[in-house]
């Protein structure tokens, strides 16, 4: 009988693979921030998986709710009441603090995308929608389409009105750019935003889409008073604001969800990963008071088989409950300056770490060639030489598991970790950089 490796690499597609390179790892056993491969060896798992993982693995409340609901019933079509679906509905509009709002359950991040574009669009009656180049919003038609880097193109040409703008990345503006402050950068990207706007037409734009916090393209934290920016934006405007939470939500960034940092409430808020940890998939959207009432009079033509799914449901009230009761907002608040002094040391030590960007224990370590070109360890778009293949392997060698995009590297760990494992984690990635410096001399 062929093995677990061969079986895996002769009958499953991989994501985002030429399949003919593939080398995948054998996982055996996964708990709290560690997994282990088939030989025994321990990995740290320094991105919580797909940054989904934000209790660790083997979380028992989890594990014992999904299996009580599959005892008593494992499923139930959308059209029924059913009491975890209405309890998670109702813990997710708590937690969002959008009073009066509603939640449309879907199966994962890209279709809480999909339907938030559905919705937006029949809310407002208008087709366009905004969203930032380096952005990741899913692999599905629509979600593809709000994508603003490389994994879109296999999408395209997709359908019409998906408008991409820049948003701030101050360490790779324009050269003649020179800031000063937060302030001035806001200014900057907040003026372009707003030309654009008025270049696609205002009266055709249904929504803006953001990733509150960019996720897998950065960790691009937006500067000072910039997401008010576009929220006042929104209002001039008549255009929906959309924070998709769907990496930066429950406590990633040390905030219930990432837009409350930035004292500002969103129309509609799409939601998956943090939501059951990966336990089971579900995502959805968390619609505005004033948008689920237009639904009242008004059909609204979404739905999915597998809607509000009653295992899914009870993995979400197991999670809210788990993140309270384990306090993961004061772990977080308590690691997060420990994490940034950390990787702030990383800067000053390396050659080949251009920048370090961090919030919460949601964190990114960008790598150059140069540091005063700031050209990237490899170019955008492209890997010829596999460069980012071999650090990610060097790391996993050691026991840190994360992985890349661009030339950036995810630091992101189960909100569950203690300070002891993250500073061994963070000795780690410390270490393989000085061999990564020998290789850019």
């Amino acid at each position: 009988m062929a093995g677990i490796k061969e079986t895996s690499l002769k009958y499953n597609l991989h994501s985002w693979s030429a399949q003919g390179k593939l080398n995948p790892l054998v996982i055996t056993k996964a708990e709290g921030i560690y997994f282990w491969d088939e030989d025994g060896n321990q990995y740290m798992d320094m991105s919580s998986q797909l940054v989904n993982a934000n209790l660790g693995h083997g979380n028992r409340a989890i594990i014992e709710a999904i299996k009580a609901q599959a005892e008593k019933m494992p499923f139930m079509g959308p059209g029924y009441a059913v009491d975890v679906r209405s309890e998670a509905a109702r813990l997710l509009v708590e937690h969002s603090g959008l009073e009066g709002a509603k939640v449309f359950f879907t199966n994962a991040g890209a279709e809480a995308n999909e339907n938030a574009i559905k919705l937006a669009k029949m809310y407002t009656k208008k087709w366009k929608l905004f969203s930032m180049y380096r952005s990741y919003h899913g692999a599905s038609a629509g979600a593809g389409m709000l994508t603003g880097e490389p994994r879109r193109f296999s999408n395209e040409p997709g359908a019409p009105g998906f408008i991409k703008f820049d948003g701030p990345y101050a360490y790779r503006a324009p050269k003649a750019c020179k800031f000063n402050s937060e302030e001035e950068v806001t200014e900057f990207y907040l003026e372009l935003l707003e030309n654009q706007i008025k270049y696609e037409g205002a009266h055709l734009i249904a929504a803006i889409f953001l990733e509150t916090v960019v996720g897998s393209n950065g960790i691009q934290i937006p500067p000072k008073g910039y997401m008010k920016g576009v929220r006042a934006l929104c209002d001039k405007y008549d255009i929906l604001m959309v924070c998709d939470e769907v990496m930066a939500g429950f406590y990633r960034t040390g905030a219930g969800f990432a837009f409350m940092n930035y004292d500002i409430v969103p129309d509609l808020i799409t939601f998956a990963k943090g939501a059951t940890c990966g336990y089971v998939p579900l995502g959805g959207v968390i619609v505005s008071k004033k948008i689920a009432d237009h639904f009242i009079d008004n059909v609204m033509f979404c739905g999915l088989t597998y809607n509000g799914h009653p295992m899914g449901c009870a993995a979400v009230v197991a999670t809210i409950n788990e993140y309270k009761r384990l306090d993961v907002a004061s772990n977080v608040k308590k690691l997060a300056p420990v994490l940034a002094e950390l990787e702030d040391a990383l800067v000053e030590k390396h050659a080949c770490v251009g920048q370090v960007r961090h919030i919460g224990l949601f964190s990114m370590v960008e790598l150059v060639k140069n540091k005063e070109t700031r050209e990237p360890i490899v170019p955008f778009g492209k890997d010829p030489e596999g460069m980012m293949g071999k650090i990610l392997g060097m790391l996993r060698k050691e026991g840190f598991a994360t992985y890349g995009h661009e030339n950036m590297i995810m630091v992101s760990p189960p909100l569950i970790i203690t300070e002891e494992e993250l500073r061994k984690a963070m000795a780690i990635m410390d270490k393989v950089l000085d061999s990564v410096d020998n290789m850019i001399k």
